[in-house]
């Protein structure tokens, strides 16, 4: 008979165990709870004073600080000066924290407080020189300009010096406080502004360089489409509208390379649709801006609407105001570290932004010899050094050599594989003005357009209307005339056969002014005729916008502010939708499509064509033209290295912020603004030049792409549950405390499924989006409508931190008060500034 060993713990034993563990959990849960009550604590300090008085040292007057129900802020002085300073302090009151992380990103010196993970960020704004810009730019400056740019700087220190030992959270938790403001900082956040939206281009013609070398010159024609009969300039009005614009003609292929069995959609006067790419990099930093006459809207008065595309940030990235003193009073959105309105109205004028994307950046091939000279055709050249020291965190300093040649800084490091000595000229080097006081001011067209003649970059299209019921619009920026060339293609510095040689005036720039037809949109698309005279832009965005605008706003309606906002809000996509009608056609005239592809096209077959978050028929159609794409490209371009070949799901990246550590040439390098007009061209004309050999026509093509799609890793099993909305998911956090598991679900709105595309006129990907959205309503300022992403405040734990979010996400919006009364009535908050005594 065998016995089972019994082992026994003593009751006293066990008791401290269990004492020892409960003693334990309670010490984590205090430990816990005493983390959560001092970020409390903190966050709750670092909230602005929103009523009663503050005395500040630096005013020469009190200044009056109204907040409404969203902590928008009227600020009321009796001087410019006394104005600014309190923009600067207020601005500091809701979002020192951000104005302080972007004027360091903007000049590479976010290493000082994050280590060495952002050291590369930090040579490449070293080396670009953004903060050397800037010095050149105040130098340039007026008086008057460089007084308002200080006034802003001591509002911004008054700020820090008041608080300096109630900081927002983010300083406590980074462990660092803030350098003293100064004018420079300002402008070098504008720099940055400028970099986004105007730098990028010359990387597609590094990459274009090595596709002509393989492809040569036709195909590579075919790639880089740079026009399309959906073009709608601003400057061009249609006599016909059911015809195509004359600005056509951006295929030369002959009829009998069209095997299409539909020519009858090929050569219809009904407006065609065309297809687009997957949402991973969608060019979406761009904007809607449209401007209607009184004809044409209820009140008789115009509507101007402008929804700027930006990536998203936490907090957003625009900063709402109305200032206001003397005869200055303007209201809009403000960029935090900046005076001024950027985007608004004042008592009599409105205007909106939307990006130019001219081609203001040009690569220069340099010859350097052993001695560090480059030649030029005077002889050679001594390089010029610049020294940039980089604090890194924990860790020596960095010192960086930057290079540069009469062109510009030698950025040979910041393209991967690169070996040449490659010069940047980019416009910003040439200083720039910032004439947004005089844009502020202007009371009529003819001092708007003396305003904008001074706008030097971000060159935009901007749109005007004012009380009187006039309307127009004007393209502004500093761009280039060259020698030759448009910038396209890396050419030699040695010579200066490519030289710029001057710039466009500013009257030669597209420009209108009450149009007969009374409706003006700029979309991003191409802006100049056919004959017009100079090269703007090597690369306009695709025109799939700009005509979804024009054909809801030359419906005949008479439109209201809500009308505005509804198209704002517009998720249908002609693009996607044509995309879909030819796949569908081929799966059906396929010789053996399988169950599973014939289920994705009936999916699409009924599919309206809006890119709604709960379709399947979106994200069939996106995947399999993202499929299409590759099974054109690869058997001309090659297949990715195994390091670079990650193709399992959608990235976030735009294509204006896409990762290029991969230099080697295959399918994925092609990366063009207007790639789906390419496959317009592609599915509409079928050119043989491009069908692969494996396919015996183009419905076995586009039949493989759709298999692919259906059969792709992250496809359901159920196709009809592949939702738009989670592939194409908005994602919003704060860099900071997003990371932080105690705080991220108050932090930042998350991920969230949502409506649009990249091409739908609400223009959306995972990471960008409408910065805000505006529409001044002429006949009634008052009645003008303007919201943000998130919110005003960069505090957490403040009312107003994410109390905007709900409106943005589901495409509602907000009256913003201008007159005396509106203000009054709207206040929900007052503080006055005083001088100090």
């Amino acid at each position: 008979m065998s016995t089972v060993a019994q082992v026994s713990t003593p009751a006293s034993r066990r008791s401290t165990f269990v004492s020892i563990l409960l003693w334990l959990l309670l010490a984590v849960v205090a430990i816990v709870t005493g983390a959560l009550a001092y970020a409390d604590y903190v966050a709750r300090a670092a909230l602005p004073q929103l009523n009663g008085r503050l005395q500040l040292n630096g005013l020469s007057a009190p200044v009056t600080v109204t907040r409404d129900g969203h902590g928008v802020p009227t600020i009321e002085a009796a001087t410019l000066e006394d104005l600014f300073f309190a923009q600067g302090f207020v601005t500091a009151q809701d979002r020192l924290w951000q104005m302080d992380v972007m004027r360091r990103f903007a000049a590479g010196e976010l290493s000082e407080i994050l280590g060495e993970e952002t050291l590369k960020l930090d040579r490449e704004q070293r080396i670009l020189g953004l903060r050397a810009a800037a010095k050149k730019s105040l130098e340039m400056a007026s008086a008057r300009d460089n007084a308002f740019l200080d006034a802003y700087a001591r509002g911004v220190n008054a700020y820090i010096a008041s608080h300096a030992g109630h900081l927002s959270i983010e300083f406590r938790i980074l462990r660092y406080a803030p350098k003293p403001w100064q004018a420079e900082d300002s402008i070098v956040i504008a720099n940055q502004m400028v970099k986004d939206l105007n730098y990028h281009y010359f990387y597609d013609a590094l990459d274009r360089e090595k596709i002509l070398a393989k492809l040569g010159p036709e195909l590579t024609a075919d790639l880089y489409v740079n026009r399309s009969w959906h073009d709608r300039p601003p400057t061009v009005m249609r006599e016909d509208l059911s015809q195509p614009d004359t600005n056509a003609g951006d295929s030369d292929d002959d009829d009998d390379d069209d095997d299409s069995p539909d020519n009858v959609v090929t050569h219809s006067a009904v407006p065609l649709r065309a297809p687009q790419s997957l949402p991973e990099d969608l060019p979406v930093n761009g904007s809607n801006d449209w401007v209607v006459s009184g004809a044409h809207t209820v009140t008789g008065k115009p509507l101007l609407s402008n929804d700027m595309h930006l990536g998203h940030e936490m907090p957003n990235l625009w900063y709402e105001a109305h200032l206001y003193s003397g005869t200055y009073d303007v209201a809009g959105v403000t960029l935090p570290g900046m005076p001024y309105v950027i985007v608004g109205h004042n008592q009599r004028i409105a205007w909106g932004f939307t990006n130019v994307g001219p081609t203001v950046t040009d690569v220069y091939v340099e010859n350097i010899n052993a001695q560090g000279a480059y030649q030029t055709p005077n002889g050679w050249l001594q390089l010029e050094h610049r020294t940039e020291v980089i604090y890194v965190k924990g860790k020596p300093d960095v010192t960086v050599d930057v290079k540069i040649t009469r062109h510009g800084p030698v950025i040979t490091e910041l393209v991967p594989g690169e070996t040449r000595p490659l010069a940047l000229r980019w416009t910003l080097y040439d200083g720039l003005r910032m004439p947004f006081f005089d844009i502020n001011a202007a009371q009529n067209w003819e001092e708007f357009q003396q305003a904008f003649s001074l706008l030097d970059a971000p060159g935009q299209n901007v749109v005007y209307a004012d009380v009187d019921g006039n309307i127009g619009y004007h393209a502004t920026g500093k761009v280039p005339i060259r020698a030759a060339g448009d910038g396209s293609l890396p050419v030699s510095g040695a010579d200066n056969a490519h030289e710029w040689i001057g710039y466009i005036p500013f009257d030669k720039l597209p420009n209108n002014y009450n149009p007969p037809s009374g409706i003006i949109a700029t979309a991003n698309g191409r802006i100049t005729p056919d004959n017009y005279s100079n090269s703007i832009s090597m690369e306009w965005e695709a025109p799939w916008r700009t005509a979804r605008i024009y054909h809801v706003l030359e419906s005949g309606r008479q439109f209201s502010a809500a009308d505005m906002l509804a198209l704002e809000n517009d998720i249908h996509s002609e693009p996607d939708l044509f995309a879909a009608e030819r796949l569908v056609y081929a799966v059906d005239h396929a010789s053996k499509p399988s169950e599973r592809v014939k289920q994705a096209a009936d999916l699409m077959r009924s599919w309206d064509g809006r890119m709604l978050a709960s379709s399947a028929a979106p994200t069939i159609a996106e995947t399999s033209m993202r499929e299409l794409r590759h099974l054109l490209l690869e058997p001309k371009l090659g297949s990715p290295s195994p390091a670079s070949s990650n193709n399992s799901g959608p990235e976030p990246n735009s294509e204006l912020y896409m990762d290029r550590e991969h230099p080697s040439l295959d399918w994925t390098t092609y990366s063009w603004l207007q790639r789906s007009v390419w496959l317009e061209n592609i599915l509409l004309h079928h050119p043989k030049r491009w069908l692969p050999d494996k396919y015996a026509n183009y419905d076995e093509l586009l039949t493989a792409a759709v298999e692919a799609a259906v059969n792709e890793p992250q496809a359901p099993k159920d196709l009809t549950t592949w939702r738009w909305g989670t592939f194409n998911a908005v994602e919003i956090q704060h860099p900071i405390l997003g990371k932080i598991p105690l705080l991220s679900h108050w932090s930042g709105p998350g991920m969230q499924e949502q409506s649009g595309s990249g091409y739908t006129v609400k223009a959306v990907t995972r990471y960008h989006g409408p910065s805000e959205r505006f529409t001044a309503n002429l006949a009634d300022l008052d009645q003008s409508t303007l919201n943000i992403v998130t919110g005003q405040s960069g505090n957490f734990l403040s009312p107003y931190y994410m109390d905007q979010w709900k409106a943005w996400y589901e495409g509602t919006t907000f009256t913003l008060p201008f007159s005396e009364k509106a203000v009054a009535i709207a206040k929900a908050h007052t503080l006055i500034l005083d001088p100090a005594r």
